[in-house]
């Protein structure tokens, strides 16, 4: 028998000789498993609630309640848009609703002036504050938890005193061009659905999205990479303060004025959207598309309660909001302590 020979038939286990290693094939399929629920998990929600709705009530499926829910609602994926970047750094960002405030009214106090205005200022001003959060952060290693809540008390007091305590409201010129980009259903789920697709892009095709997801898994493994963490925490919170201002500006033209209610508990409505979609909350894993499916789940579910339960407001709605967020995040812990097991 020739030496290779010889080699090639140590190298061929027994027949009957047992696996070596019985756990590898279960934890596999445990990891397929899991991850389909993260990935789809909200998405096979939402069709099912979707055809019970559509089946227990002949307004649901019309287009005039369709075109509410993705018009009241295009504004919060842009947030939630924000969140699911932020988050999958391991982050948080608690001043998306203060700065989406503060952008409507610096849009119509721009509008006054013209409407290349109306759009940079609260962009501009949005951007900055979240690169000053970003920086705090990521240089002088402050909880992100801490500094956003720091600029979401910071953004309302600026967006006070702008509005002297909120007596004085700027109104949009009706000839303003600025007026009609948030009007309607179409433009604004356009310009949504645009910013989502570059948004998914870069969180999944480009070296910034990959440093996004590696510092949310292990941020000390990312340094020894090599990989510019600092950078990337500073941008990803410049990113979000500008989709907050956008989305600002955007509801700013929808509603014609500055409003200084908007955007009350909408950086909790956000987060809520994001984690229901799939992106982990101690980040790692982020995804665009489910975030897409979680702010759809909550604004058909909200939609439902206001049909069915709307002497209940608000209150009722916070509920759904707080038990679907302890749900899957029991969920993805539960999956997560299973995967550590096998």
């Amino acid at each position: 028998m020739s030496s290779t020979t010889a080699r090639s038939t140590a190298a061929t286990p027994a027949p009957d000789a047992p696996p070596s290693k019985g756990g590898a094939e279960p934890a596999t399929r445990l990891e397929r498993l899991s991850g389909q629920i993260q990935r789809r998990g909200a998405l096979a929600v939402l069709v099912l609630v979707c055809v019970i709705a559509s089946a227990t009530s002949s307004t649901f499926p019309t287009w005039s309640n369709i075109s509410s829910i993705l018009g009241n609602n295009a504004f919060v994926w842009l947030l939630a848009l924000a969140m699911t970047f932020v988050i999958t750094t391991g982050g948080i960002d608690l001043s998306v609703g203060s700065l989406y405030a503060l952008g409507g009214v610096l849009a119509a106090r721009g509008a006054q002036t013209g409407t290349w205005l109306a759009i940079l200022l609260p962009i501009a001003v949005c951007a900055l504050w979240g690169t000053v959060q970003g920086l705090l952060v990521a240089r002088a290693g402050m909880a992100p938890f801490i500094v956003t809540l720091a600029g979401l008390l910071g953004a309302r007091g600026l967006l006070q005193a702008l509005t002297d305590e909120g007596s004085t409201t700027y109104l949009i010129p009706q000839h303003s061009v600025f007026r009609n980009l948030g009007a309607g259903v179409w433009t604004p789920v356009l310009i949504v659905a645009a910013l989502f697709g570059l948004g998914a892009l870069l969180l999944t095709r480009t070296r910034f999205g990959a440093t996004l997801t590696a510092l949310g898994g292990n941020e000390n493994a990312a340094v020894l990479m090599g990989l510019p963490v600092a950078r990337a925490k500073v941008l990803v919170y410049l990113l979000s303060g500008t989709l907050a201002g956008t989305a600002g500006a955007l509801a700013g033209s929808r509603l014609g004025s500055g409003v200084t209610t908007i955007g009350v508990g909408y950086e909790l409505t956000a987060i809520a959207s994001v984690v229901i979609g799939g992106t982990l909350l101690t980040g790692g894993a982020g995804s665009i598309g489910g975030t897409v499916c979680g702010v759809l789940l909550l604004a058909v579910i909200h939609n439902l309660i206001d049909h069915y339960f709307s002497q209940y407001g608000s209150a009722f709605t916070d509920t759904v909001n707080g038990a679907f967020l302890a749900v899957v995040v029991l969920l993805q812990t539960l999956l997560s302590r299973a995967r550590r097991l096998n």
